[in-house]
């Protein structure tokens, strides 16, 4: 029998990030690496999400040890590059990982969104956070960056009205509109599926009342998640989830994990999890599987395409055969 989750899905499914800065931000390397991650057996694609980079900024980047970002700020923007997508590929889910969600109009998000499901055919999955940087929300005139959280519920809560309702009308602390028609609803149905990206406990919350999915970092050095904290994390999930009235059952949790090092050294004695041997990585993997984790997503992304091809191509061919169940 294969190997079932707690989501009951038979066997642990894979996704990539997708360049979107860099020398690969080009149309023949990006479709190359979608159409070939597509080919190769890969559920998901993951779609970064940052539209302008102050030069100058004080706020502390989450998920490096130092608190950098390192970007010049040669982002690709989020929703055009998932439309574009949808157009370059047939079966591979496009997941914003994560979209951040006060960065934008709300009416004009879901609409946005719900246009790239319809021309997908329903492959769009919505992963979102509320955001860590206060100066590129400034730049943007977004929302209050310390109102980020409350902004982002309710504009979440706009995207679930506008995917289910004709006519809508919305009055809320942060946003309203009177009744309006907002259509084509999108293809998936009651709406595309909602990850909540973090780990924190706000965004735990925010998962068990809001989400369809729980989206968190982890395997780095500034947030490491190894599977003692993972499954402390997943009991919270569920006790929040239970409290909202909702099934957790339901609840998808895509991990998204490092670059896939197969001849990463031991640091300190100690091998770093999803490193080593292909018989190493797929007892990580086995090893988060069995908390119940429903998909685990890697980085392949290197500085050149052929680079970047040979680490998808290793891991489908080395890792995926060792994971079937």
């Amino acid at each position: 029998m294969p190997e079932t989750n707690r989501a009951g899905h038979d066997a642990m499914r894979y996704g990539f990030y997708l360049p979107t800065r860099g020398p690969l931000i080009n149309r023949r390397d990006l479709t190359r690496f979608v159409r070939t991650g597509e080919a190769l057996g890969f559920h998901s694609v993951m779609v970064a999400d940052h539209i302008a980079i102050p030069v100058q900024s004080d706020s502390v980047y989450p998920y490096t040890a130092d608190g950098v970002f390192l970007s010049k700020g040669d982002a690709l923007e989020t929703l055009t590059t998932m439309s574009f997508i949808a157009g370059a590929t047939e079966k591979l889910r496009i997941v914003s990982s994560v979209m951040i969600v006060p960065h934008r109009n709300p009416v004009f998000t879901a609409k946005a969104l719900a246009t790239i499901d319809v021309l997908s055919q329903g492959r769009v999955t919505v992963g979102v956070g509320v955001g860590w940087f206060r100066e590129e929300f400034e730049a943007l005139q977004a929302a209050d960056f310390d109102s980020r959280g409350a902004v982002t519920n309710e504009y979440l809560e706009i995207f679930k009205k506008l995917w289910t309702e004709s006519p809508v009308a919305h009055e809320g602390e942060f946003y309203r509109f009177g009744p309006l028609r907002c259509e084509p609803l999108p293809v998936q149905k009651p709406h595309p599926p909602i990850w909540i990206g973090g780990h924190s406990r706000p965004a735990l919350r925010r998962a068990a009342r809001y989400g369809d999915g729980w989206h968190p970092v982890g395997a780095v050095a500034a947030s490491p998640l190894p599977p003692e904290e993972m499954r402390q994390k997943l009991d919270e999930l569920k006790r929040l989830t239970e409290a909202e009235g909702r099934d957790f059952s339901k609840i998808t949790v895509s991990f998204k994990a490092p670059l896939y090092e197969p001849d990463m050294k031991e640091v300190a004695g100690a091998r770093r999890r999803f490193t080593g041997s292909a018989e190493q990585v797929a007892g990580d993997i086995r090893e988060y599987g069995a908390l119940g984790i429903s998909e685990l997503i890697f980085d392949f992304r290197g500085d050149t395409i052929d680079a970047s091809m040979e680490g998808m191509d290793r891991f489908a061919r080395e890792l995926m055969p060792l994971t079937k169940g």
